[in-house]
């Protein structure tokens, strides 16, 4: 009878289990535009809970709209104070920021 050469049981990569709020929530990212470096992260529209102005265009970011937040990623007073300066943006609004 031939032999399996398949290891049984779990494989190495089983043991980090999925993170569902990364999943849900996106990964960060940096971008640059013209002003400076921003991190992005965007935000489903499940992890959407509260209402939010866009910095933009002034209008409402409803509960359940998917969005992106974004924070400055090379201020002068350092990552607390810049997150702590985190904006919610629409889609759009952050894709045509210039």
């Amino acid at each position: 009878m031939p032999r399996s050469n398949r290891p049984r049981g779990k494989r190495p990569d089983d043991d980090d289990e999925v993170d569902l709020s990364r999943v849900l929530m996106g990964r960060r990212r940096t971008e640059a535009k013209r002003d400076g470096l921003w991190n992005v992260q965007p935000l489903a529209a499940a992890s959407a809970t509260k209402y939010y102005t866009c910095p933009a265009c002034g209008l409402e970011i409803s509960p359940g709209t998917a969005h992106t937040v974004a924070w400055r990623a090379d201020g002068l007073m350092g990552e607390a104070d810049d997150l702590s300066a985190r904006r919610h943006w629409h889609l759009h609004c952050w894709k045509i920021k210039q």
